[in-house]
């Protein structure tokens, strides 16, 4: 194992340390672990706050910042952050409008969010939370039940951050993050596998002419293994899974700000249709260059034309990655003149940054 590393034991620390040395316009709380922004709490504002494992730099900590995530929770290396974190981030954070948290769908963080936000309400801290299921590739993983949450949860933090600066209340965010997540699918594959610094090894092993299919972002293997092709074929295959990926129903837990108890909502993904407008999202898995970035891209440009969808904004680049995993996800998010709006709104975070 080659990384920039001291003691594992000491990795998270030391990065959360240098992060607030590197970012004084945010506030990073070591014990229990968690990331403000340093003019926290905004007044009036409804604070966004999502999390999860480590190793996904940028995502979240990254993306904290004006017109985006008021507050991050980070866990250690893909391990689910902990209702104390949360629970510290959002009392932090609360400007008194109430918090929404955006949650990938990953077993502990679905867990442990929803420890969070029952001992916010018990507070009286008015709290939300929104589960992001993007992940075409799998009905259920060994991290979940149901799909994974993936890269729309970065276009969730960017639109709904945005939407909470212009004075969205708590049930209009959540409203928002829904009809983004029913909007937005997901597809990933790697070339090589990702090492974790306590693990020391590779979390799969991969033939110098193969690669993984349908991957998750905590290493896990994907669907399937087939011979390396043209970025090209792979790029088609990808983007044809998630255009073609027909309507998903299933159930959803969401905290009823009354009673304080969990009801199931039932939500349906739409499908995508010629005429539809997306946001194209082509994200490094950590160890794979932008330049190849842009080939994926320029083939996946072209297939949406062939599918009659428009690609009327895109983010090309490592925005969530799986530590040294080399490999690419595609994220499509239909959109409409709201969400476009608010994609565009001004963003000053360390990870992302326009308008400002």
């Amino acid at each position: 194992m080659k990384k920039l590393i001291n003691q594992v034991d000491d990795v998270i620390r030391e990065q959360l340390a240098g992060m607030a040395i590197a970012h004084p316009e945010l506030k990073v709380m070591i014990d229990p672990h968690y990331i403000t922004r340093a003019d926290s709490p905004v007044a009036g504002k409804v604070a966004i706050v999502s999390g999860g494992g480590s190793g996904h730099e940028p995502m979240h900590g990254g993306f904290v910042g004006e017109g985006m995530l008021d507050g991050a929770c980070p866990g250690e290396v893909f391990t689910s952050p902990t209702p104390d974190q949360m629970y510290e981030c959002a009392k932090a954070v609360d400007g008194g409008a109430g918090v929404l948290f955006l949650v990938k769908n990953y077993t502990g963080d679905v867990m442990n969010f929803e420890t969070a936000a029952e001992l916010c309400h018990a507070e009286g801290i008015k709290a939300q939370s929104i589960i992001i299921d993007d992940d075409v590739a799998v009905k259920d993983s060994l991290y979940t039940a149901g799909r994974r949450g993936v890269g729309t949860t970065i276009l969730a933090e960017k639109i709904v951050g945005a939407a909470a600066r212009e004075g969205y209340d708590l049930d209009q965010c959540a409203e928002l993050a829904r009809k983004v997540n029913q909007y937005g699918r997901s597809l990933g594959m790697a070339l090589t596998s990702c090492t974790v610094p306590a693990a020391g090894k590779p979390t799969f092993d991969l033939e110098e002419t193969e690669i993984e299919m349908g991957i998750g972002i905590h290493g896990e293997p994907g669907t399937h293994r087939m011979k390396i092709a043209p970025v090209d074929e792979l790029v088609e295959h990808m983007a044809t899974t998630i255009i073609d990926d027909p309507a998903y129903t299933r159930v959803l837990r969401e905290l009823d700000q009354e009673s304080g108890q969990w009801v199931d909502k039932e939500m349906t993904d739409e499908p995508f249709e010629s005429g539809d407008k997306v946001i194209a999202f082509v994200n490094s898995m950590g160890g794979t260059p932008v330049s190849e970035l842009y080939g994926a891209y320029r083939k996946l440009d072209e297939v949406c034309k062939a599918k009659g969808l428009t690609i009327v904004r895109n983010l090309v680049g490592p925005y969530i990655t799986s530590l040294d995993m080399q490999g690419f996800s595609i994220t499509l998010l239909k959109v409409d003149d709201e969400m476009l709006k608010f994609w565009d709104a001004p963003v000053k975070a360390p990870g992302l940054r326009w308008g400002m």
